[in-house]
């Protein structure tokens, strides 16, 4: 896949996912701490959420990096805007914030 089909394809996911966590791993099975951490707030919270795992895809985890000008895993989009990596989504969960946000993406 080349650079424009794999951004295409990221817009086109985060489209028709209205919360989607591109981490290393899956839900199911974490393949990093800091991914592990979000997926557990998500869960807490109660949250239905989409993810991909980036350690599947070489040109995808390359490709966000450019995509949303963030380096790192995990990175959470609610309504195909980055709210942030993991430091980020745990500030916005222990101040309640982070309701309010994804409150804005449910359905």
């Amino acid at each position: 896949m080349n650079y424009e089909t794999t951004i295409e394809s990221i817009k086109k996911d985060l489209q028709e996912n209205p919360i989607l966590l591109y981490m290393k791993g899956t839900k199911e099975f974490p393949m990093c701490g800091f991914s592990a951490k979000v997926v557990g707030i998500l869960k807490t919270l109660g949250i239905e959420f989409e993810t991909r795992n980036v350690l599947e895809d070489e040109d995808l985890r390359a490709t966000i990096k450019v995509f949303a000008s963030w380096p790192t895993f995990p990175q959470l989009y609610v309504n195909s805007e980055l709210v942030g990596g993991c430091d980020i989504v745990d500030q916005l969960y222990q101040t309640g914030e982070l309701e309010k946000v994804l409150e804005s993406a449910k359905v």
